[in-house]
């Protein structure tokens, strides 16, 4: 009898509610801390995420690392003109390991010249502004906006636990404020990142799970788990995660979520934290930010992140978290909504061998920072 693969089947439900984002940090046995959560036996959470993995249901799992704290990095606003959209989408998607999120959005204020939108890391070091003038080169872009994040509020994306939200859910605290620093590391430690960010094949996946990626690394398992919770200290490592596509179906035709919705805020200066803290607290958002716009954008300085099926559904959470602004005396100048057209999501690359590589590739001179 073949293993059930679609997201609706109920084990596989109940595997994805923790799986997606509930594994915060460097998990030694990912698997065994899902049935843990779950109740279910180890054996049945890896048949289960491999079948759904080989079949196209989950896009990829892997280790996540809090990119901000090693790279440089953006969100990025373009400007392109519009027969050159296509074009610089596929390239930025295509040929930049460095760009992450490609999305084309629309506003609902109206026609926007930012229609394509980006995140870009580059390794520390090196100029992010460089990084985005030879984009822009590559493919045509007239202008762009570099928005980096002051501080973080809400990361992790988990779109099962989030399908049957009352708009209006929150935490009974207020998010915690995650700070953005660049750590450097050794070119050990990097042999050692590097192979456990790297995504995981069907096959790979097993109860043993960090020992070839430990002799990848040239270290001995428990190096490499030690290794682990060293990075977790230093608040580099995000989540072990499984990840559905966030808008495309999956290969059975499912969809686990139809829009993507940038919520823009601007509040006074000097409330950012506050705000930022009480826009994170909402669970419908997978991301909420303070970044600061500027005039192009009527100085927003609080951006998040929500994903839902129902458009109206997603616009009513909004609504209900603008309420709940106004009800804590927290002022709104100007608000907006960018809805995520097309889209492709990768994981950026933030080694800066790979980044010297890549350059030498573009016959670019690497600008530093």
């Amino acid at each position: 009898m073949p293993v059930p693969v679609s997201f609706n089947d109920p084990l596989n439900a109940r595997i994805l509610a923790v799986s997606e984002d509930r594994l915060q940090g460097f998990q030694p046995d990912p698997f065994g801390a899902i049935a843990q959560q779950t109740g279910l036996d180890p054996d049945l959470v890896i048949e289960r995420i491999r079948a759904m993995l080989e079949a196209g249901t989950i896009r990829r799992v892997r280790q996540t690392l809090l990119a901000t704290n090693l790279a440089q990095g953006a969100l990025v606003a373009w400007q392109v003109p519009e027969g050159k959209l296509n074009h610089a989408f596929d390239w930025m998607f295509q040929q930049d390991p460095f760009s992450g999120h490609v999305v084309v959005r629309s506003s609902d204020a109206g026609p926007t010249r930012y229609q394509l939108w980006t995140t870009v890391k580059v390794p520390a070091g090196y100029s992010l502004a460089g990084h985005c003038e030879l984009l822009a080169k590559q493919t045509g872009a007239e202008h762009f906006l570099l928005l980096p994040a002051k501080k973080l509020f809400a990361l992790g994306v988990g779109h099962i636990r989030r399908q049957q939200l009352e708009p209006g859910s929150r935490a009974e605290v207020l998010a915690d404020v995650t700070d953005v620093g660049v750590t450097t590391l050794t070119a050990a430690e990097w042999r050692v990142l590097t192979a456990l960010k790297r995504e995981f094949r069907p096959e790979e996946l097993t109860p043993d799970l960090w020992a070839a990626r430990a002799r990848e690394a040239g270290v001995t398992l428990d190096e490499f788990v030690a290794s682990g919770a060293d990075f977790n200290r230093r608040k580099i490592i995000g989540r072990f995660s499984t990840f559905l596509e966030h808008v495309k179906p999956a290969s059975n035709g499912e969809r686990v979520t139809r829009f993507n919705a940038l919520f823009h805020w601007a509040v006074p200066p000097g409330r950012e934290l506050e705000a930022g803290r009480e826009v994170g607290r909402h669970h419908i958002m997978t991301h909420a930010y303070w970044r600061e716009t500027g005039p192009e954008f009527h100085h927003v300085n609080i951006m998040g992140v929500a994903h839902g099926s129902d458009k109206a559904l997603l616009l009513a959470h909004k609504a209900a978290i603008d309420a709940h602004l106004a009800a804590v005396g927290i002022p709104v100048a100007y608000t907006n909504v960018f809805w995520g057209g097309r889209s492709e999501i990768k994981p950026s690359e933030i080694s800066p061998m790979i980044y010297q590589e890549w350059l030498a590739r573009q016959g670019a001179t690497p600008q530093l920072a």
